[in-house]
């Protein structure tokens, strides 16, 4: 039986506007995310660094503006004075994080060239798990201070003799979670933050500072943590981190096309409790999102860290997308953009290999997982402002978030470009007769339309196979005035484009 929705959009009611970092990504050294991921030498593609131009050209497709670097957990272990320097005098070592030999051959230096030769923009985290203030402010004096200290001047005999600028700066990662090394209570994070971003700043005042939110929204401790460690750091951060995945479990399907039901939820709640922390203080300021870890990951099939055997580059946490994957990826991205207004970085973890949208074999091909399909979609078409979108339309029930709205719906709108774009993604069963209603635009005229399909055959294995349910034309798209009629498949993840202008007065 078909459904029908209407949404309404005007263009004088927006949400805030899009930020484009919020089309991150995330490249740790874990598995082999950086090692025959990013970087490998001797590669058909490999540039003089040793960096795979496949890999480069498929990021720079996927959209990727921002990339976190060098973790994720792999950080809080992390000596970042042993990849700089000589390529060989680094030490190898023990990575405790994911139990991994860590050569060090790629480090701080060599990862801020990869951003710039893939135009992406570093995202640096600093070791607040095994380390502490000093070395905190040292990295920063090592890429930001132009010259004429101990470390500056280290960095400049290294090669680098402009300072890398880097400008944003995660205080530690998911220090609320017991299997980071070194972990802490929201007490003895939170003073460290404190106390870490105040000497960071005194080396740098331009930077901005992440300070670690909940690991997730099922951690004991979410909610308290976020009050605590703002009630510290609140005067010296722009942003709170959020970290979110999300896998089918039990067979639920509809619980799973929710998903993205409960990410908004997660990411309102850390946004009330930012805000409480400033009523107490009487302070108009908004600390904003850093969803600097999202995506889907099977993580019930991970044996777990303590039982990795110990090697190098390993084949780790190598998730392989289906369709339905991709379509719940692609409603979660949706949600960041619906958010647009507390929502400033997202980084999509991860970028290679690991859980990742990008696929790599040593020596062979670089492919696209099913995930990366609507996200590059979003990120080439998606900008400007995110609209108010007013939706009355069937609901659905599922297990895990309550009653949904069936049809999950973001809308931009792009003044420069004329580009009014609504990204719709059909959670239910059924087909939906949908009809968006422009009011205050004129001139509507379909551009683009694009749909994936979930289905029931699984993980695709391979490029062919990913390939086989990559973004095909939406059918029967209609415009009528300012009106748009089209009728969205069932468990479907649609993007239409339209070309557009404001109505004057």
């Amino acid at each position: 039986m078909t459904q029908r929705a209407r949404i309404t959009v005007h263009p004088a009611f927006e949400v805030g506007t899009i930020d484009p970092r919020i089309f991150g990504s995330f490249v740790e050294h874990l598995g082999r995310a950086v090692y025959t991921g990013i970087y490998e030498p001797g590669h058909p593609t490999a540039d003089a660094e040793g960096f795979r131009q496949d890999v480069a050209d498929l990021t720079r497709e996927l959209g990727t503006t921002v990339v976190r670097y060098p973790g994720g957990n792999f950080v809080s272990g992390y000596r970042w004075e042993d990849g700089v320097g000589p390529r060989d005098e680094r030490p190898t070592r023990i990575d405790m994080a994911w139990r991994t030999i860590e050569t060090n051959e790629i480090g701080t230096d060599e990862f801020v060239r990869w951003t710039a030769a893939t135009g992406t923009e570093p995202m640096m985290a600093v070791n607040l798990g095994t380390r502490g203030v000093a070395e905190a402010a040292e990295l920063v004096e090592y890429c930001n201070v132009p010259g004429g200290t101990e470390l500056s001047e280290r960095r400049r005999a290294n090669g680098a003799d402009a300072p890398h600028g880097i400008r944003l700066w995660c205080l530690g990662n998911e220090m609320d979670g017991p299997w980071q090394i070194g972990h802490k209570t929201a007490e003895e994070y939170g003073r460290l933050a404190s106390q870490a971003a105040q000497a960071m700043r005194r080396v740098d005042p331009s930077i901005e500072l992440v300070v670690c939110g909940s690991s997730s929204r099922e951690m004991e401790t979410f909610g308290e943590w976020e009050r605590v460690v703002l009630e510290h750091t609140f005067d010296q951060v722009e942003y709170i981190s959020v970290h979110a995945y999300y896998q089918e479990r039990d067979g639920d399907r509809a619980s799973f096309l929710a998903s993205a039901a409960g990410f908004e939820a997660f990411m309102h709640e850390v946004i009330a409790t930012a805000d409480a922390v400033a009523a107490r203080r009487h302070s108009d300021k908004r600390i904003r999102l850093s969803v600097d870890e999202w995506n889907i990951w099977y993580i019930d099939s991970f044996a777990g860290e303590d039982n990795l055997e110990l090697l190098e580059r390993p084949r780790l946490i190598e998730d392989v997308y289906s369709a339905l994957d991709a379509v719940v990826a692609g409603d979660l991205l949706a949600t960041l953009l619906r958010n647009a207004d507390r929502v400033a970085i997202a980084c999509l973890a991860q970028l290679v290999n690991v859980i990742a949208p990008i696929m790599t074999e040593p020596g062979g091909e670089a492919w696209r997982q099913t995930t990366f399909f609507p996200i590059a979609l979003t990120a080439q078409h998606a900008r400007g402002v995110t609209l108010e979108a007013r939706t009355e339309g069937p609901r659905a029930a599922t297990a895990k978030h309550g009653e949904v709205d069936a049809v999950s719906s973001v809308v931009t709108w792009d003044a420069a470009a004329g580009s009014l774009v609504a990204i719709l993604t059909n959670r239910s069963p059924q087909p939906v007769e949908l009809r968006l209603d422009a009011a205050g635009f004129r001139e509507l005229a379909l551009a683009e339309s694009h749909v994936m399909v979930a289905d029931d055959a699984g993980p695709r294995r391979t490029a062919a196979e990913a390939a086989e349910v990559a973004p095909r034309p939406l059918e029967g798209v209609v415009v009528e005035g300012a009106e748009l009629l089209v009728t969205l498949p069932p468990e479907s993840w649609s993007l239409i484009r339209l070309t557009a202008a404001v109505q004057p007065g």
